[in-house]
């Protein structure tokens, strides 16, 4: 989730990602759904393409997942990560971040704050 995240961030593509790196964009793929593991050598590869250190992929997971125990599925807390790795949260947070006055940064969360109620 942490890759895919980092790369639409980064406004990269699949495709771009892995001609970087030297992989098929497929592997990509299956590396941001977690359908296949990331060694450790691919892992720091894709840290460098990213422009962003190993620990990136680490930060913010919670200590039961770094000691391999259960993490917490859908309805269990891991609903804000989910929401992060969507593009169009990606894009608003980008958006939001080149809002140079902090007056309307905050008219612009309260007002996103009174849609989301109703």
């Amino acid at each position: 989730m942490r890759l895919r995240q980092r790369r639409v961030g980064v406004g990269m593509t699949q495709e771009g990602l892995a001609r970087v790196i030297g992989i098929t964009f497929q592997q990509v793929q299956k590396y941001e759904r977690g359908t296949n593991r990331i060694v450790a050598s691919r892992l720091l590869d894709l840290a460098r393409s990213l422009g962003v250190t190993v620990d990136y992929f680490f930060e913010d997971l919670p200590d039961h997942a770094l000691r391999g125990e259960h993490c917490p599925g859908p309805g269990e807390g891991a609903d804000l990560p989910a929401l992060m790795a969507e593009r169009d949260t990606l894009i608003l947070v980008r958006a939001y971040h080149r809002i140079a006055d902090p007056d309307v940064r905050r008219r612009l969360i309260d007002l996103v704050k009174s849609l989301g109620t109703t």
